[in-house]
């Protein structure tokens, strides 16, 4: 199999590849603190665990106690995310019709929308520049496929409906050249982004362990309704700026046709889960509205979060923020 054709992508490496993270050890004291670097190690470590397909261990019961203790630093880091943003959550109408009127209008008000980043790279970014933003932002995609998989275990029949259609969507429906995952994997591949230098940022790996985080505990399954729907709901504008930068950039339409693709198809996929999956839920109980909306921006404040720091990074401040 060559490199081009390995369905494993970047963002699938960052939880199947060796880490420099050193594993948890029994005898750090239990309120030691971890930097910002060591914390989202630890999580990429319990993701690791959680996701990937493995031999059993010679010691489970040692390999579950370490997981159980990332666990407890991955609910501290969830609950943090979910409490900054909880007051503007209780805002939201916990009226089907009110609710995802208000969801909506995050495409336009919510945190990170209209950020300079995007008008940056559609105009203006040097393809040098775009290697290193996408390196980051693929780094950051924790398979969206995979979390509405988790997402919808024992959901409401109305909405896991929808939520299955959104899979076999992301999975081409059943042809291999039309699942989504390996588009983006295509596109890693032709811009060599394996090839650059430098440590992914830790709000691009703090963005893949929310996501994890939210769909892999079922405490937390409104959050990733929330969180998934949100970025069905915000990435066709971006989507459609960076496919228009790489085309300026001489990025060939199949190399850049993951985000040709997600700059139409998601505007669909947007008005369907409001419809059947936001609606229906908070229409059967009101009581999840705060939840669904928490987890919604909790993924909006962390993409906002990647956005300033990869504009820091590219030098895109003051004038050259004006100029996009």
């Amino acid at each position: 199999m060559s490199n081009h054709d390995d369905p494993t992508s970047l963002a699938d490496r960052a939880f199947t590849a060796p880490t420099s993270a050193s594993p948890l050890r029994a005898e750090r004291p239990r309120d030691a603190p971890l930097d910002v670097d060591q914390l989202h190690a630890e999580l990429e470590l319990l993701n690791r665990a959680r996701l990937v397909p493995a031999q059993p261990t010679d010691d489970p019961r040692r390999a579950l106690e370490a997981q159980h203790a990332r666990q407890l630093i991955e609910l501290d880091f969830l609950e943090r995310e979910l409490t900054a943003v909880r007051a503007r959550a209780l805002q939201a109408p916990r009226t089907a019709r009110g609710f995802v009127a208000w969801f909506e209008r995050l495409r336009d008000d919510g945190p990170g929308q209209g950020d300079p980043l995007f008008p940056w790279l559609a105009e203006h970014a040097e393809l040098s520049a775009f290697r290193w933003f996408l390196r980051q932002e693929v780094s950051g995609e924790a398979g969206f496929e995979d979390l509405v998989a988790l997402t919808q275990l024992r959901m409401p029949a109305q909405a896991k409906l929808e939520l299955a259609r959104n899979y076999w969507d992301e999975l081409g429906r059943g042809h291999a050249g039309g699942m989504h995952g390996p588009m983006l994997h295509r596109l890693a591949t032709a811009l060599h982004l394996d090839e650059i230098g430098g440590a992914i940022v830790w709000e691009a790996r703090a963005l893949a362990n929310l996501m994890v985080g939210l769909a892999a505990n079922r405490r937390y399954a409104y959050h990733s309704v929330g969180a998934l729907g949100v970025i069905e709901l915000t990435a066709p504008g971006r989507s459609a700026l960076v496919n228009a930068g790489l085309r300026r950039c001489g990025v060939p339409a199949h190399t850049r046709q993951y985000y040709a693709l997600h700059a139409t198809l998601d505007v669909k996929h947007s008005e369907a889960w409001n419809r059947e999956v936001l609606y229906a839920l908070v229409d059967a109980c009101p009581d999840v509205a705060p939840a669904i909306a928490e987890g919604a921006l909790a993924r909006l404040t962390a993409g906002a979060r990647c956005f300033a720091r990869y504009r820091r990074e590219l030098g895109l401040t003051g004038a050259a923020e004006r100029a996009a």
